[in-house]
């Protein structure tokens, strides 16, 4: 829940702070004394997008800080917020809350910070959404869209389940499709492409390239280009370290002087002599290693001399291949691989076209599936929210209101980008969200024709609806913070107290904050803010927490302007009064 928020230089507010409590509390305040700055500091925080002209004049930024608990959240939405708080860096204060902040400059760009460490402003609205519902008279328009009509049943049905198999479903078939559309167009194209590949790949293969072997033949290509002068290094080397194959009386190799030394060391008898006997070991242990190797090396020299032509000829060959495709015999190699690959795709056969129709087919059926149980679920769901809302709206004062939620097919447009056919032979769009149309109806009065609700419902009906629903819908999102700014306007008399009472009840589940200009709501709200003007030429707005005398003047200010006179405070008493023993009741 929201438990502080602190707004600096956002519009009429200088510097104000407010701290919320469980339960329902509302917040008044005289047209231009800045309540709505109360909500846009919170739609701030939600992420919405910065005004640098709701900046206070004189001041070079607003800040807008809300310190949030989580507690009360359910489980699937904490872990949705821890993932969001671990991501981001974010930390926790010592109490367990979470600090987020938007800062609005008047030339600059916003910032937005969550837990100490500055985020971008999505980050932010990914938290506050867990923990943030807000409704404003802009929502009532917003509720006349049939995409925001499909969410909320939506949101009533819970069909997260069935919502995720069908769009992974119509993800899978949409894919397969293009690419069957896309091979038929394209297919002489797409036929000489792979004349082309095949071409390249039966010249590589004629090759035959091994990793490396260009690399490798340029020091075969070196050693040959000089063997005489490597053979005669070599055999000299050789020769100095274990003698000639025919030595003369005079050849002293120098594997026969070590030895010779070993053993005039030896035989002196003296032991620091013995001790450098013993290292001469291993001089005559590498002469003879080294002497090994320059043998092997001498054998593995080409006694051909048509062995450099052949060597030349296959680098010739190779070179072919590095001027058309790659830098390298391994990039050739890599290039070969992906031209497979790439051949494998396209494949404009009759049966290969034949083979990926019926997997369109395959997964087209897969769709249609999901497609249905999501709106058997749609369809179950319209029922019990229609009959829900009714009832509510019963209460709010509006006894022979009717409510309906229909689920439609949602028809497929002659050039439809998705277009799917139900077993029934109908073809409906395979929408994102599904197949079906979902439209709120709503008739005033019983008898009345049943229209869609943007064209039935006045600006004071179209807030009991919404407020309806939200009570209906409150238990999917139990835990959470609704703020309403004004939803009540429009409204007055016996539905004003009815939606009074509707607001306390949603507050026994949820944290509710109201903005409103009815004393009946106000009376039924457990906590009263009230904002006004400090006085002053600089009329600065604050916000101030009411006790019960101050309550009862509040409210015969919003009553009829008479906060001073008896009898207005009287009639506001009267009117708290039978507020709080009806919630008592309740």
């Amino acid at each position: 829940m929201l438990s502080e928020i602190r707004i600096e230089s956002l519009g009429a507010i200088s510097s104000a702070t407010a701290e919320f409590d469980r339960g329902f509390t509302v917040l008044t305040g005289e047209t231009g004394t800045g309540k709505t700055m109360v909500v846009t500091g919170l739609h701030l925080l939600g992420g919405a997008r910065a005004d640098a002209n709701r900046v206070r004049s004189g001041a070079a930024r607003a800040v807008v800080e809300g310190r949030f608990t989580t507690t009360e959240l359910g489980a699937d939405a904490a872990a949705v917020v821890d993932e969001i708080l671990d991501s981001s860096g974010a930390e926790r204060d010592d109490d367990g809350s979470v600090i987020a902040a938007r800062t609005v400059s008047r030339d600059g760009p916003s910032r937005a910070y969550l837990g100490g460490r500055s985020v971008p402003a999505k980050s932010l609205s990914n938290f506050t959404t867990q923990l943030l519902a807000l409704h404003g008279q802009n929502d009532q328009l917003r509720l006349i869209r049939p995409d925001e009509q499909r969410g909320a049943l939506d949101r009533y049905a819970s069909v997260e389940t069935p919502l995720k198999r069908y769009r992974a479903a119509r993800d899978a078939w949409l894919a397969a499709r293009r690419d069957l559309i896309d091979r038929r167009q394209r297919a002489r194209e797409l036929a000489q492409e792979a004349d082309r590949l095949k071409f390249s790949l039966d010249e590589i293969d004629a090759v035959a390239p091994e990793p490396g072997e260009d690399t490798a033949l340029v020091e075969d290509i070196r050693r040959l280009s000089e063997l005489d002068a490597l053979r005669e290094a070599a055999q000299t080397a050789r020769a100095a370290l274990t003698g000639s194959d025919d030595p003369g009386p005079e050849d002293v190799s120098a594997s026969h002087g070590v030895a010779h030394a070993k053993s005039a060391l030896e035989s002196s008898g003296d032991t620091a002599l013995a001790g450098l006997a013993e290292q001469l070991d291993e001089a005559i242990a590498v002469i003879a290693s080294v002497s090994g190797e320059l043998g092997s090396f001498l054998s593995s020299l080409p006694t051909d001399a048509s062995a450099l032509e052949t060597k030349l000829a296959r680098q010739a060959e190779l070179r072919t291949l590095t001027r058309k495709y790659a830098p390298d015999i391994d990039g050739v190699l890599e290039w070969a691989r992906d031209a497979r690959e790439r051949l494998d795709q396209l494949d404009v056969s009759e049966e290969a076209l034949a083979g990926l129709e019926r997997r369109v087919t395959e997964l087209q059926g897969e769709v249609v599936a999901a497609a249905a149980e999501l709106t058997k679920a749609r369809t179950k769901a319209a029922k019990g929210l229609s009959k829900a809302v009714t009832a509510e709206l019963s209460g709010l004062a509006m006894a022979d209101a009717v409510f309906t939620v229909s689920v439609r097919p949602l028809a497929a447009k002659p050039d439809d980008s998705a277009p799917l056919t139900l077993p029934s032979g109908e073809q409906v769009h395979a929408g994102r969200d599904g197949v079906d149309d979902v439209e709120f109806g709503f008739a005033a009065h019983r008898g009345a024709d049943v229209l869609p609700l943007s064209k039935s419902a006045s600006g004071g009906e179209l807030s009991r609806v919404m407020l309806a629903l939200e009570v209906v819908l409150a238990a999917s999102a139990e835990g959470t913070t609704m703020v309403f700014d004004e939803v009540d306007a429009g409204v007055g008399g016996r539905a004003a107290v009815q939606i009074g009472r509707r607001l306390a009840r949603l507050a026994t589940t949820h944290q509710v904050i109201v903005v409103t200009h009815l004393p009946q709501v106000a009376a039924y709200a457990d906590v009263h803010l009230v904002v006004d003007s400090g006085g002053g030429r600089t009329k600065e707005s604050r916000v101030r927490r009411l006790d019960d005398d101050e309550r009862v003047a509040e409210l015969a200010r919003m009553l009829a302007g008479l906060g001073e006179s008896d009898s207005g405070r009287a009639h506001a008493r009267e009117l708290l009064e039978a507020a709080q023993k009806d919630r008592a009741e309740a």
